[in-house]
């Protein structure tokens, strides 16, 4: 029976996550499989891949062959490099101990770039925050000049701000005694035929 190891496809539309699975070619992408070996989900940034990996290098030993996308999250994972190393183990080259020394480096250096990736990304969405906060207050700064600028009466050319403050000021005194208006003569006031 030729086994694959691929992916099979869960989740809704547009939000796409995987099974790693060890599955018969001939079944169907989502159908029957022989083994889950993990998850790939491609929505996170990095992307989360979680695989057993003494299951993945066991199916490989006895032929499964693996999608081309399957052979990268493989590798991503190091489980082609202890497949290689197993390998060593049964020429004799390497004893267990020195597979699983090796692998262990392996695996600890690719997590520490892996922090490093995340580290850089919450670093610049931190920063293009932090751009954006300051573009905003500089908008609403300069919409709050505005806005004082456009309640203050404009000042007609030769005239300074200080003139036009103090006619402002003299406009709005009220005079303590108004004089009363002049009244109307009955012989000035206008007639109904005219």
């Amino acid at each position: 029976m030729p086994v694959k190891i691929r992916l099979q496809r869960h989740g809704k539309k547009g939000k796409p996550f995987y099974w790693v699975v060890a599955a018969d070619s001939r079944a169907k992408r989502d159908g029957k499989f022989l083994e889950k070996l993990g998850i790939y989900n491609p929505n996170t940034n990095p992307a989360t891949i979680e695989l057993n990996v003494d299951s993945s290098v066991k199916w490989l030993q006895n032929g499964a062959q693996p999608t081309d996308t399957a052979k990268a999250i493989l590798s991503y994972k190091g489980v082609l490099l202890k497949r290689h190393l197993l390998g060593g183990v049964a020429k004799g080259a390497l004893t267990e101990e020195q597979v699983e020394e090796k692998f262990n480096a392996w695996v600890a250096e690719k997590e520490s770039a892996i922090d490093a990736k995340k580290g850089g990304l919450d670093k610049a969405k931190e920063e293009a925050k932090a751009k954006a906060l300051a573009a905003e207050k500089e908008i609403s700064e300069k919409r709050a000049a505005e806005a004082a600028a456009a309640e203050l009466p404009e000042t007609p050319e030769g005239e300074s701000a200080e003139e036009e403050v103090e006619a402002v000021e003299e406009a709005s005194e009220v005079p303590e005694e108004a004089p009363a208006a002049p009244e109307m003569k009955e012989e000035e006031a206008p007639k109904e035929g005219e």
